[in-house]
């Protein structure tokens, strides 16, 4: 149901930035002082948990993005008091097929994962994924192994009534041909025990977003989201009840160089424009200088990370292409889509 707005547009005096809440995807060792896969600086995670608090972020999920992967990501967010997926990534799909015991060995495995981490609370598993179809980098994958294992993730899904964390690339079509015949039609797939989800970091059409919302499915925007005056035309084009924000998210040491921490916005960006903007006090918190990785400095953000608390920047460009609706309107709702649909209650 559309959400009904006042046409505002905050002053910089206006500005709260305690107002503005987030939930953010937290998920690649760059922010532990690893950069493609060498050492080049201290672990500085508590201080990007600082910076991302001030920016207003309360709570993050942590995605998986193959079994291993997973595990990783429970075992942060029971430290951090954070969320966590269970899945794997379409780029990383062949996984099923390597594993000793086979596929089904491989799926039984990510199956006891969301079952022994189901229990209310901080920590527990909120969606299955990172699922879906990458037709981008098949070289890493081919097509009919991602189909393959997209379906069975699915499977996984309606069995816990757990919502979907998905990924699509340069693969519509099949996408949502899957979905379809998985009863993925029409609800969020409600009918054969699916609860929806979210298809992430959407590059995508505006046809695509609104056979995606018709499905009944939420739509993820980045910095991946914004690159293209194409790009906000789709991202205008999202309603209310389906949007959610996001820095992205990355499975660790993925082959794939996408998403969170890389998605961030640059100056190349269509998304600059609505950028110049931002007022300063939120400016300072959502982009604050950084070093490079080898002047690292404790306390500062590292240039060319993308940071948890850039979330703020993304749903600043949301708010400037919506039309009647302030800029804590537009938060506030992509929060409480994301609360409802990952059922995170004790948020509320």
């Amino acid at each position: 149901m559309p959400v009904t707005v006042i046409a505002a547009k905050p002053a910089a005096a206006e500005v709260h930035p305690e107002r503005y809440r987030y939930i953010v995807n937290l998920t690649d060792p760059i922010f532990r002082g690893y950069h493609h896969g060498r050492r080049k600086h201290d672990d500085d995670m508590a201080a990007v948990l600082e910076r991302a608090h001030a920016a207003g972020v309360k709570s993050m999920i942590i995605t998986g993005g193959s079994l291993h992967e997973s595990k990783e990501a429970l075992e942060l967010a029971h430290q951090l008091g954070f969320y966590a997926t269970v899945g794997c990534h379409p780029t990383r799909s062949a996984q099923f097929d390597a594993f000793r015991g086979g596929p089904e060995r491989y799926l039984e495995e990510l199956d006891k994962l969301v079952a022994a981490n189901l229990s209310a609370g901080k920590g527990r598993v909120v969606a299955v994924g990172e699922c879906g179809l990458d037709y981008d980098r098949t070289h890493f994958a081919p097509k009919d192994v991602q189909r393959r294992h997209f379906r069975s993730q699915l499977a996984l899904a309606k069995k816990y009534h757990l919502p979907l964390f998905l990924h699509s690339r340069a693969a519509h079509t099949d996408f949502v041909q899957i979905l379809r015949e998985e009863g993925y039609d029409k609800d969020g797939g409600k009918a054969v025990g699916g609860k929806g989800g979210v298809v992430h970091s959407f590059t995508g059409s505006v046809d695509e977003a609104a056979e995606l919302m018709d499905m009944g499915f939420h739509i993820g925007v980045n910095g991946c989201s914004m690159k293209t005056a194409d790009n906000l035309i789709a991202t205008k084009a999202i309603r209310p009840d389906k949007i959610m924000l996001e820095t992205g998210s990355c499975p660790r040491s993925s082959p794939v160089h996408s998403d969170a921490p890389w998605c961030s916005m640059t100056s190349t960006h269509a998304s600059k424009a609505h950028l110049a903007s931002l007022p300063p006090a939120l400016n300072s918190l959502y982009f604050p200088q950084g070093t490079k990785p080898e002047s690292f400095v404790y306390g500062r953000p590292v240039k060319g990370r993308n940071e948890p608390g850039a979330i703020g920047g993304v749903a600043w460009v949301v708010y400037k292409l919506a039309e009647g609706a302030s800029f804590e309107q537009v938060t506030e709702k992509a929060w409480k889509n994301t609360v409802e649909l990952f059922d995170l209650t004790e948020l509320q």
